[in-house]
């Protein structure tokens, strides 16, 4: 009997017959064929074969697979074992690119995944030779976070909790985001992804401020600023008698320092930039990242209230507030005022609007404070000097194997550990400043999310933008808030409230105690997604087929594992035609591809702007914190597609929204073929780290 079989890296491990069943039978579906049982009655041949050759020494992986190509072929499976071969020497090559990265690919992760672990997350040592594994870093921030138990209780089995930390993570099904992948378990251990520090009207908390931002670069965390406290362009200056530069002056600083300080020396620095919609400043605000390069290092949204909304639906006036004085000053038409955001937003992607009276009606600590500012993606809402550590489930792995349904006790297993995990993150966490330490340790909150919805979707036959796939989206969210609330609670019976529960909306709700301020979130996952191999966040597919510019000008082409799955399965799959998607990214006008197919895999800019809304606007329905959301445009979207974009996001009660019209920027990462600067474009290309969304650097975060 043939127990244990000898991996490429000299490990032994348990030999599993149905691996081989499953190889025979991808090299079955991709001649188009579809027969489960002669891929296992090839298997059994093999098997046998094995056990033969094989009693007394452990047979290595290539034994076993050169026996699979001799049994095709002496079958008379001619053309499956060619696909077999193909297959092999693809796999190879993959393992000889990664092997160029200097990784040993433990969990078998794509070769794009292994390329953003080797360049940002896998430690190093001092000459940066890449000394740790992916799976090696897995159980890095396992240890580190499953140890945190032990202060609440020293009898726990904590080897025990390390192994469910790692089997989520090592599966792919839960993922932290970047600060706790890169720093758990280090010295540095930063954990948390997001921060709110304030801005007062004074020079020294500028400037004591800039000094914090530049500290949580440095250690990984993105930040967030309203500079709506900040006097006007050229009102006075007692002290020097001289006259203020206004906010967009300082945002100016923050962004040069964003520039040079590189984040952890790993990642780029992130900002969001909010100011209210009062600010005498606010129409240079609003028309400040027109010109290309200008604050490229901030996210800028503007903060309107009902009062402003309904305004511009009245088709009222309103005052400019001088923030010093409090006093009014020039009165404005509020439809003018919104027409300059729809307008720069339609040039430009930016300003994207921050329903902030939506955002404090959800404010779950009324009692300390009133929400200004959110994080750079705009997900967390935060008090100043609040900060928050980031999660999200992969909904692609949680679809019950060889059925088309979704495993929903596994996602309630996974969403409690992930609670479990997020928030022994906030102990484990070293905060930059003491008054983060201190507003963190009250509040607790941590922001849960998903991402590979898009997946999901897919996997289940939904079109993304129809009416089931929104009633799915609020499904699935309450699902994960209500057994949030419930782990969170159960902890709290053990470890209490945060500190701030009292006068809380979970008091005034009739909890008696809760862990957590805030539990869920809808982060754009960015990098993680591409470890995890899925979808970004809750975004639709961005392209069908497309190559990825990587290693230094090197080029890959991408095709979506479902689509060629299915592609192979129904037999019209060819090299020819993956190509040509990747020339369009699109499958719509492709009569060779079934019209369901089609139908079924639409894209980000196949998708009508109002689907965009909905679909985020379901998920916040069962959102604590909020949503991050690209409103993706085609090229030729007019003024008004914009502005019914804004207007149906806050009717539909959303708690922000960012547009993007496709090339209102000269830099994206995301470039679809065609004619752009007098070049011809040949394919849909990305940068190496666009996982979808927002095609410009800024919002891949």
């Amino acid at each position: 009997m043939i127990s244990k079989i000898r991996k490429r890296d000299g490990r032994i491990v348990n030999f599993d017959s149905e691996k081989i069943v499953n190889a025979i039978h991808k090299a079955i579906v991709a001649v188009g064929e579809r027969d489960s049982e002669v891929a296992k009655s090839l298997a059994n041949k093999v098997v046998k074969i094995v056990k033969e050759r094989f009693v007394e020494d452990t047979p290595s992986v290539e034994n076993v697979q050169d026996i699979v190509e001799d049994v095709l072929i002496n079958e008379d499976f001619t053309r499956v074992a060619k696909a077999y071969i193909l297959y092999r020497q693809k796999r190879t090559e993959l393992r000889e690119a990664k092997t160029f990265f200097g990784v040993r690919d433990d969990l078998k992760l794509t070769l794009n995944a292994i390329r953003v672990l080797e360049k940002r997350y896998l430690l190093k040592d001092e000459k940066g030779h890449v000394v740790e594994t992916p799976a090696q870093m897995f159980r890095r921030v396992a240890k580190a976070i499953a140890s945190i138990d032990l202060i609440y209780d020293k009898e726990v089995n904590v080897d025990d909790l390390e192994e469910k930390f790692y089997e989520m993570m090592a599966n792919l099904e839960f993922v932290p985001n970047s600060p706790t992948l890169m720093n758990a378990g280090t010295d540095l251990s930063q954990l948390a992804a997001c921060f709110v520090l304030p801005v007062f009207d004074s020079l020294e908390s500028i400037f004591e401020t800039l000094k914090h931002m530049a500290l949580i670069h440095q250690s990984g965390g993105g930040t967030g600023f309203s500079f709506s406290n900040l006097r006007p362009r050229g009102d006075l200056v007692k002290s020097t008698m001289g006259v203020a530069s206004g906010p967009v002056s300082f945002m100016r600083i923050y962004n040069v320092t964003t520039d040079v300080i590189k984040q952890g020396g790993k990642r780029r620095g992130a900002n969001m930039g909010i100011l209210r919609y009062d600010h005498p400043d606010i129409l240079e605000f609003i028309t400040s990242k027109q010109k290309e390069g200008f604050l490229e290092n901030f996210n800028i949204s503007v903060a309107v209230t009902d009062a402003f909304m309904r305004a511009v639906e009245n088709d009222e006036e309103y005052y400019f507030i001088n923030p010093r004085t409090n006093k009014q000053t020039t009165k404005v038409r509020a439809r003018n005022v919104f027409d300059l955001i729809i307008n720069s937003a339609w040039s430009s992607g930016d300003p994207g609007l921050v329903f902030i009276d939506e955002i404090n009606r959800h404010n779950p600590t009324p009692n300390v404070g009133v929400i200004e500012s959110t994080n750079p993606c705009g997900e967390v809402p935060l008090l100043f000097y609040e900060a928050c550590n980031l999660g999200s489930i992969n909904l692609s792995k949680m679809i019950k194997k060889g059925e088309n349904a979704i495993d929903w006790e596994n996602l309630r297993k996974t969403v409690r550990k992930a609670v479990h995990f997020l928030d022994n993150v906030i102990d484990a966490s070293k905060f930059p400043l003491s008054e983060i330490k201190e507003m963190v340790k009250a509040n607790r909150k941590i922001g849960l999310g998903i991402m590979g919805f898009a997946d999901m979707l897919i996997q289940l036959g939904i079109p993304y933008d129809s009416e089931e796939a929104l009633k799915l989206a609020e499904k699935i969210m309450s699902f994960i808030e209500d057994e949030a609330v419930k782990m969170s609670v159960e902890i709290a019976e053990v470890r209490d409230s945060f500190q701030n529960f009292k006068g809380s909306i979970w008091d005034k709700q009739g909890f008696d105690k809760i862990r957590n301020s805030t539990l869920t979130t809808i982060a754009p996952t960015g990098t993680i997604s591409i470890i995890a191999g899925c979808s970004s966040g809750i975004e639709p597919l961005f392209s069908v087929s497309f190559v990825r510019n990587v290693l230094g000008g090197s080029r890959l082409v991408e095709v979506n594992p479902f689509f060629e799955k299915i592609a192979k399965e129904r037999g019209f799959y060819s090299s020819e035609l993956m190509t040509k998607i990747a020339k369009k990214g699109s499958v719509q006008d492709m009569e060779e591809i079934p019209p369901d197919v089609r139908r079924l895999f639409v894209t980000s800019l196949d998708i009508a702007p109002e689907w965009h809304i909905k679909m985020q606007a379901s998920f916040q329905k069962y959102v604590d914190n909020a949503v991050s959301k690209t409103i993706n445009l085609p090229h030729d979207a007019i003024f008004e597609d914009v502005k019914k974009a804004y207007l149906l996001a806050y009717k539909l009660k959303c708690k922000g929204i960012t547009v993007y019209r496709y090339g209102s920027k000269k830099e994206q990462v995301l470039t679809i073929g065609g004619k752009k600067e007098g070049k011809t474009l040949e394919y849909v290309s990305v940068g190496e780290e666009y996982s979808g969304g927002c095609p410009t650097g800024e919002c891949i975060y």
